[in-house]
């Protein structure tokens, strides 16, 4: 009896071994094309509202949810207006699903987690949103808006501008690629990546000399963070260990930095010069963490993503850690604040909580800022200015006790030469 037990025992761990564990170590890890990631926890549990939509699913983790289904409707419109401008729209309709679904297994590895969806079901999430997300931009850059559904309503801009930056709301961008050249009308002159510009870049000003062509772009928040990382010079492509810091925007201040509005650059691309640190213009509004959330998250999900974004972050963090900071740069128009001011500090502070940050950007710029501030000069000038001139009674104060000292002075003076 104990001998049966025994057998069937070392069968259990035999079948165990070669049916359960080794399959499961034969799975393969993340395909190397894999670009469209969930939300890591840790980084969403500051915000969760940041990082789901809020009408429309892009791509399959959200489709079918019960709150986003009305907008199907509005998806389903802007295809048919794409393919009613073809001489054929329904073989136009037939060649744009097959170009599809012959990329469908290449387009479900750019998710991280699985599609549990069939193959047919997948290619049909990928045409409609894909051609709503292209109809969308021509509609908006060609200003071809007239009864169109979504402009009339003064919500939806601010709905989709939130849902396209999302990272887990995203389609390949070979997908978008493919239905755009296939609906591109012989007259169109710009580019699908000029057309994400056009809807969503009032964060990227224009550069004197342009933007270098941006190659392997993996889907619109890439493409988009491509953008304002292509904004930064140079200078900022050195690595610096996270151990750096840069004083708040107070304590320049106070240290004889002027802290000045920069135009014609992206929010990236920061610098100091002669005691003039020039910071481009950004607007904070309700989009905003959004945005910055969602790129952030994409720098620490994608492998091998220098993390540009989090290391603007980092630096703005720095620079803004009371009411006194954001009066600063608010007085100097750097920052437009839509929200209530007193979230402004949590939003900096709390940007990249949770993130990991091995290596920052800013090389030149935290050298040349802290060259300049731990200058003697500098540190003595904020020492009086923190000691003796922070509120107008300390001011007068201080004075009044100059004016006695000069006095006294003069006085000690004259009666020694009277004698």
């Amino acid at each position: 009896m104990a001998e049966n037990k025994a057998d069937s025992a070392a069968i259990d761990i035999e079948g165990l071994v070669y049916h359960s564990i080794k399959a499961q170590m034969s799975q393969d890890l993340m395909s190397p094309n894999c670009c469209i990631f969930k939300t890591p926890t840790i980084l969403s549990r500051i915000n969760k509202n940041a990082y789901v939509p809020d009408a429309f699913s892009i791509g399959p983790y959200h489709h079918g949810h019960p709150k986003l289904k009305e907008a199907e409707k509005l998806k389903c419109n802007y295809l048919l207006g794409l393919i009613s401008r073809s001489p054929s729209p329904d073989e136009m309709l037939k060649n744009l699903t097959k170009s599809v679904m012959d990329m469908e297994r290449e387009a479900r590895q750019c998710y991280a987690e699985t599609v549990d969806y069939n193959p047919n079901e997948f290619v049909k999430i990928l045409v409609i949103d894909g051609c709503f997300i292209i109809e969308l931009f021509r509609k908006r850059a060609y200003k071809k808006q007239e009864n169109d559904p979504i402009s009339t309503m003064a919500c939806m801009h601010q709905f989709l501008y939130h849902d396209l930056i999302l990272l887990e709301n995203q389609v390949p961008w070979r997908v978008l690629e493919c239905l755009f050249n296939m609906t591109k009308d012989p007259t169109e002159k710009m580019t699908l990546i000029e057309l994400v510009k056009s809807f969503l870049g009032h964060f990227v000003s224009e550069r004197p000399s342009g933007y270098p062509p941006i190659q392997d772009i993996r889907h619109i928040l890439d493409a988009f963070r491509r953008l304002l990382v292509s904004s930064i010079g140079e200078d900022g492509d050195n690595l610096l260990i996270q151990s750096a810091l840069m004083p708040s925007a107070t304590s320049l201040v106070e240290a004889g930095v002027k802290i000045k509005r920069c135009e014609s650059r992206g929010i990236l691309d920061i610098e100091f010069n002669n005691g003039v640190l020039e910071i481009p213009p950004l607007d904070i509004e309700e989009t905003t963490e959004t945005l910055f959330r969602n790129i952030i998250s994409f720098e620490q999900c994608y492998p091998n993503c220098e993390p540009r974004f989090t290391s603007y972050a980092v630096l703005l963090d720095n620079l803004i850690n009371t009411c006194k900071d954001v009066d600063i740069l608010r007085e100097n128009n750097i920052i437009n604040i839509w929200l209530n001011p007193e979230d402004v500090i949590p939003f900096f502070n709390k940007l990249y909580y949770n993130a990991f940050v091995k290596d920052i950007y800013y090389t030149s710029l935290y050298w040349k800022v802290n060259q300049y501030y731990n200058r003697r000069w500098p540190r003595w000038r904020a020492m009086l200015v923190r000691n003796y001139f922070n509120t107008p009674w300390a001011i007068l104060s201080t004075t009044a006790a100059a004016i006695l000292l000069i006095l006294s002075f003069i006085q000690t003076w004259y009666t020694i030469y009277q004698k």
